[in-house]
């Protein structure tokens, strides 16, 4: 039986990275046919949102950067994070992803950003933001961010794989209301 689980398990982690590289392709053809650059701004993920597109061969041409905050500290100082905001909320809401964003946009040459910031687990949980409590946020230069709040099951790497998933699923939806926004206005 035990066996059994361990294949299982294998193939499972085996198909997960074939499909964020599908899905990683998929967002830098929509940005190569766009002419943007994506910027990350990642805390739970720790930069695989960036991993996963620059595995894609030719990432360089629609992916200008990756930012990392993992702290209070890091997301002021690179991203400009109110101090009054992640005083008031914490480092895993809305409002937080929110201003990652604008400054992902604001701190580099990018078009697109995306951000996240959650709770991943194993511990770090509350009854308010339990384990996989996830923040996400979409926006581009000169737009006002979008931004969700997922709740994703599993461990540590589970939580922080489905983190990566949607957030690139996000990107392609930012990248399709704004495709059709501009068809609307010709």
């Amino acid at each position: 039986m035990r066996e059994k689980r361990s294949k299982a398990k294998a193939v499972a982690g085996h198909r997960s990275p074939v499909m964020l590289y599908r899905l990683a392709e998929k967002v830098g053809a929509a940005l190569k046919s766009r002419r943007l650059m994506l910027a990350t701004a990642e805390s739970c993920t720790g930069g695989w949102i960036a991993e996963a597109v620059t595995m894609v061969p030719g990432s360089s041409e629609w992916f200008e950067r990756g930012f990392v905050t993992y702290t209070y500290i890091s997301k002021r100082e690179m991203l400009g994070v109110q101090e009054a905001t992640l005083g008031k909320h914490g480092a895993v809401a809305e409002e937080v992803v929110r201003e990652m964003v604008e400054g992902a946009l604001a701190r580099s040459h990018a078009q697109v950003a995306v951000a996240v910031s959650g709770v991943a687990g194993p511990a770090g949980g509350t009854p308010d933001k339990p384990v996989g409590f996830v923040c996400f946020a979409w926006g581009m230069k000169d737009g006002k961010p979008r931004s969700e709040t997922k709740r994703f099951p599993g461990d540590r790497e589970a939580v922080r794989r489905a983190s990566v998933e949607h957030a690139l699923n996000g990107v392609l939806a930012l990248l399709g209301r704004q495709k059709a926004e501009s068809e609307r206005q010709k």
